[in-house]
């Protein structure tokens, strides 16, 4: 082959990389649906929901962790893409998802939200289902078999206390030494803790746990307060010395501040996931399904970091892999008029 058509072989050869690149850059197919970037499994799958979220601009996402905001600013700087936050309490997420389906106002691309909270919005007919590669490294009480939520972390109730209003030594073992008097006036409990009451019940056995707590209830009653981070923020301050039902993180996080509270494992041990759900009629689909990728995935460690509990099995177990119960959150939804009966009869009308 003469010199002057390898020379124009090679431009060719060249001419032809250079296209390869900018297929690979942008494809220049149109912005997927929300049920195909939703399902889409395709090779390109991460280009495609890039290209298309960047079009898209931004993503709206209602939530009910605070901290997330530090998971959704590392998302929005490393893809350019503005993240919109609506943050209320569980009830009041699902409420206005509900509320604005039902007015057909459609403004929300992904929510984060406890299981049952999420599993009654899947009950509604308003997610979509999603195919994540990274379904495949999460636990399995992460991911219900309809794939229309996903877990994101694992909120372990466990009790916490003051270091500097109760001993390590004198920590109770095991809830019935919740039945000496030493801890009159210094209990306290989150006042709507319903489903991990029920839960904990089907672990113990339901009378026995019920005749168990009504009996601590009547020697040493516990003080009501509404939020868990209340609770552990009053466990902190020392007005509660101890309380039975905070989230693993919340005491770590504050206890990286220098707050004087520490936390603790109370067999059996229950937990519950707190989930992601992409809308099925989400405005900017792939932006969504970028995000919820994101979570899964970098936004793992990044949680982990902050003292939360993954639900990626790349992380270790927490309290040294001690059993848990998962609250299975449609049975949380069917048994929630007598798990709060139980709760309030047993509970709430014997609270100082």
């Amino acid at each position: 082959m003469s010199k002057i058509n390898n020379k124009y072989l090679k431009a060719f050869l060249l001419s032809l990389g250079a296209t390869a690149l900018m297929g690979h850059a942008q494809t220049g197919k149109p912005i997927m649906t929300a049920a195909e970037a939703a399902m889409y499994q395709g090779a390109d799958r991460q280009q495609r929901l890039l290209e298309g979220a960047l079009k898209e601009g931004e993503v709206s996402v209602y939530d009910v962790y605070p901290a997330l905001a530090k998971v959704l600013d590392a998302f929005s700087k490393k893809y350019g893409i503005k993240v919109k936050v609506w943050r209320s309490g569980s009830e009041g997420v699902l409420q206005r998802v509900i509320t604005e389906a039902k007015g057909g106002h459609f403004d929300v691309d992904l929510v984060q939200n406890n299981s049952p909270e999420n599993e009654a919005a899947y009950r509604e007919k308003l997610l979509q289902e999603v195919k994540s590669p990274y379904f495949a490294d999460l636990i399995p009480q992460a991911l219900p078999a309809h794939h229309q939520w996903s877990g994101l972390t694992v909120d372990v109730w466990v009790a916490a206390y003051n270091t500097n209003k109760v001993k390590k030594e004198d920590l109770p073992k095991t809830y019935q030494d919740l039945l000496n008097p030493k801890w009159k006036g210094l209990l306290g409990i989150e006042a709507y803790d319903q489903v991990w009451f029920g839960t904990l019940l089907q672990e113990m056995g339901e009378d026995k746990g019920l005749k168990l707590f009504g009996s601590i209830m009547d020697t040493n009653p516990m003080s009501l307060r509404k939020g868990h981070s209340l609770l552990t923020m009053l466990v902190s301050s020392g007005e509660v010395p101890m309380a039975l039902t905070v989230y693993s993180w919340i005491p770590e996080q504050l206890k990286k501040k220098g707050a004087p509270i520490e936390n603790f494992p109370l067999e059996p041990l229950i937990a519950q996931t707190s989930t992601i759900a992409m809308l099925k009629k989400a405005p900017h689909p792939n932006a969504a399904v970028l995000l919820y990728d994101f979570l899964l995935s970098e936004g793992q460690t990044l949680l982990q970091q902050d003292s939360f509990v993954p639900v990626s099995k790349k992380f270790p177990a927490p309290y040294g892999g001690l059993p848990m119960k998962f609250v299975d959150p449609a049975q949380a939804i069917d048994s929630e008029q007598k798990w709060t009966k139980s709760f309030e009869e047993t509970i709430t009308k014997r609270a100082k």
